[in-house]
């Protein structure tokens, strides 16, 4: 974001500068049951601050309030400071009821107190940011904005100190028909009125879904995110400059959110980028996961890019260049480099779109090259699949007849092990004791999804090879009676891919007990006959597929059951060596 100061406003016309102030005090319950003071103990002052427009709100008496307690200030403009002082800025003449409260172990109890004020700052109308969000005060209407939904994402999560969402970033228009797309909000000047046009229904996570505002929940692609029918009430809109960055706070009796409710803490959003054709923002959902939004105006074009690529074969053996070309470039737009991946590792950035870039595969398989031009209006991608027919005549294969070590989630990764519907993470070891004394292990979770999966795919060109060794080891932890599957697959298939599948299962024994387990393949079946090319008595002995075929390992844990949630721990996943993967080796 530009470094532009902007004004401290908060609330319907307020801002609060949150000062060095006594946090809240929070005692042992066990101390007992505390009544909260009577009114007439109570006190607070409001007094001049640094100009006519800010004052300074400031609990008095009692000076020690015993039990578990919150000190609460209402500032009479839709601001809520938990907190024993605050400074208000006020910019605008009128009477605002400012209420305190105290809520102890033992209840509540509030007074009131009307500030009056008569000057007027002008200079909020034409501070920057309020301009480029509401249209300033030549734009009597408010400026409306939409969720950017032909950008990639528009929606997104990451992590809670991160800054873009690296876990998971919606493609363009990827959540059609959950309501998103549609909606409105239209942020005025005057009065701070933040309306919330959402056409009778909106998109909420799965843990926001038993909000009482919302109705007739239906879930969505399978996940357990829901559209649902919902009426907004009246909103406002303020700004707050934190030390991390200025937020836009939303304020309202009922859910107000950006397309999607992740259940943003405090209605607050940090502003990630702003500019007159361009909102991003991100807030603190109620999972305490950060969450993302992209939005532009309401019937904003973006100026677009023409630029291509094409792919050919090279003069080389298992050589391709990939040509680039740039026409119609906007005036004041610009192109800043071009990326292009091979999908064997190899990456070549470029500034000159007349080059034109080679590169040349030393194993056979199927790779997609991706090249990305990042310009000035964000990057566009374009992915074009070759296949190589057979290895280099310089590449020399190297086989182990060793099983080696795939993932230990402490020290050695060959690919990472990735969740599909169902939340895949590091986490401490729960028993640290033999077999199993490593620090990190694997935390396996999913709720109401039949075939949720961790799954580890190899890079593009390698493929798992069953011929020597056809075991797969894995170590456990859950409760006796689960049942954890594992299974190869070839994802070349799309979405028959499930057809190629071959699987194991195993049941855990005890509770909460580290297990060894054994996938042994020898002799396992693959597909079924009606599938032709696609079956196999044996995949340990059959050429179509011991080697040069699976790509994936699949975990479940319950297969098959689509009920309520179902958790475990595992560690350690093992197999037969990948050709060309260098991993660590069981000892």
């Amino acid at each position: 974001m530009k470094n532009i100061k902007y004004l401290n406003l908060i609330g319907v016309l307020v801002f609060a500068l949150f000062y060095a102030c006594e946090p809240m005090e929070e005692l042992n319950p066990e101390a007992g049951l505390v009544l909260p003071p009577a009114e007439s103990e109570m006190d607070f002052t409001i007094t001049p601050g640094e100009d006519a427009y800010h004052f300074n709100v400031q609990l008095t008496s009692p000076s020690q309030i015993n039990g578990i307690n919150q000190v609460s200030f209402d500032l009479g403009n839709g601001l809520v400071v938990k907190e024993k002082s605050a400074v208000a800025y006020y910019p605008l003449p009128d009477d605002y009821t400012v209420t305190m409260s105290i809520k102890t172990n033992g209840g509540s109890t509030t007074i009131t107190k009307t500030h009056t004020t008569t000057a007027t700052d002008y200079s909020l109308f034409t501070d920057p940011i309020m301009v480029m969000l509401s249209g300033g005060i030549d734009v009597a209407e408010g400026k409306a904005w939409v969720v950017d939904s032909l950008t990639v994402g528009h929606f997104g999560i990451g992590p809670a100190g991160g800054n873009w969402p690296e876990w998971w970033p919606a493609t363009p228009v990827q959540k059609t028909n959950s309501g998103a797309y549609d909606d409105e909000y239209v942020l005025k000047l005057e009065g701070f009125s933040f309306a919330f046009n959402n056409n009778g229904n909106s998109y909420v996570k799965d843990y926001r879904k038993d909000n009482p505002n919302y109705s007739n929940p239906v879930e969505l692609y399978g996940e357990p995110d829901c559209r649902v029918d919902y009426t907004p009430a009246p909103a406002t809109w303020s700004i707050v400059t934190k030390e991390d960055g200025d937020y836009l706070v939303l304020s309202s009796a009922t859910p107000v959110f950006f397309g999607f409710d992740y259940g943003a803490v405090n209605g607050e959003f940090r502003i990630e980028e702003l500019n007159e054709n361009f909102l991003h923002v991100s807030c603190i959902g109620g999972d305490g996961n950060r969450w993302y939004n992209k939005l532009i105006p309401k019937g904003y074009e973006r100026p677009s890019i023409e630029w291509g690529m094409s792919v050919t074969a090279g003069t080389e053996v298992n050589a391709y260049d990939v040509a680039l070309s740039v026409s119609n470039l906007p005036l004041g737009e610009s192109i800043e480099k071009f990326v292009v991946d091979f999908g064997d590792g190899n990456v070549v950035e470029t500034t000159d779109e007349t080059e034109v870039i080679s590169g040349t595969y030393m194993r056979a398989g199927n790779y997609t090259i991706t090249t990305t031009a990042v310009t000035s209006l964000g990057e566009l991608v374009g992915t074009e699949l070759v296949t190589v027919e057979s290895h280099h005549p310089d590449y020399e294969e190297f086989i182990l007849d060793e099983i080696v070590m795939y993932n230990d989630f402490s020290e050695v990764q060959m690919t990472p092990i990735n969740g599909e519907n169902c939340l895949v993470s590091i986490a401490d070891n729960p028993d640290r004791t033999y077999p199993n004394k490593s620090s990190k292990v694997g935390s396996y979770s999913k709720t109401d999804n039949e075939w949720a999966n961790a799954n580890m795919q190899l890079p593009s060109g390698y493929r798992f090879d069953l011929r020597n060794k056809s075991v797969v080891k894995l170590k456990v932890y859950g409760k006796a009676g689960q049942v954890v599957l594992l299974k190869f697959e070839n994802t070349d298939r799309g979405g028959n891919a499930w057809q190629t599948g071959a699987e194991l299962t195993y049941t855990i024994q005890q509770d909460d007990t580290w297990e060894v387990v054994d996938y042994d393949f020898a002799g396992v079946s693959a597909g079924w006959d009606w599938t032709g090319d696609q079956f196999t008595s044996d995949i340990t002995t059959n050429d179509k597929f011991n080697h040069g075929f699976y790509n994936i390992i699949r975990i479940m844990l319950s297969p098959g059951v689509g009920d309520g949630t179902h958790e475990f721990y595992f560690d350690e996943l093992a197999g037969p060596h990948v050709e060309g993967i260098k991993s660590g080796q069981i000892k």
